[in-house]
């Protein structure tokens, strides 16, 4: 697995233990994730991203075989999560990982808007999210998911607390 690196100001040992909590985190722990096949890409704080492969179970109109909106919404909403973790992480460099996402029990969607600019058509798609503003207890987050041939399928915005 080729994950971009969060910025190291903690132990080597430290690091790799937090990495890899993310990634059992976002692709396992959260059930719905491994359900949908959520893979960790990027750790950077200002481009977090997720990726995952079309399947049956994920089309929403069985007569054009496009991804479902849901799963669309989902995608951008986890990546925008996936991305205030790795910006908190990065925030409390100096916290030990297990404290680090002890922070993440907190987050939560105030707000979240979704655009949907083409149909879900792809083999996989890839979601990005870069924070735009990381304050003590809200967070605004930009998203987008692309297709295979990096066509753009959706943006979104959302607002998170996080305590």
């Amino acid at each position: 697995m080729d994950l971009s690196p969060l910025v190291v100001r903690r132990s080597p040992e430290e690091q790799t233990n937090l990495e890899a909590l993310f990634v059992d985190i976002f692709e396992h722990r959260f059930r719905f994730n491994e359900v949908i096949g959520f893979r960790a890409e990027s750790f950077a704080a200002e481009a977090a991203g997720l990726s995952f492969d079309m399947r049956p179970e994920l089309i929403g109109s069985y007569l054009h075989s496009r991804l479902h909106g849901g799963v669309i919404a989902t995608a951008l909403d986890t990546v925008a999560g996936f991305a205030l973790a790795a910006a908190v992480a990065e925030k409390y460099s100096h916290e030990p990982a297990e404290q680090i996402v002890a922070r993440f029990g907190r987050f939560g969607t105030i707000d979240l808007r979704v655009d949907y600019l083409r149909q879900g058509i792809g083999r996989s798609f890839h979601a990005r999210a870069k924070v735009v503003r990381l304050g003590g207890r809200i967070a605004s987050v930009q998203m987008e998911l692309k297709n295979d041939a990096d066509q753009l399928i959706a943006t979104g915005t959302g607002s998170y607390i996080l305590s």
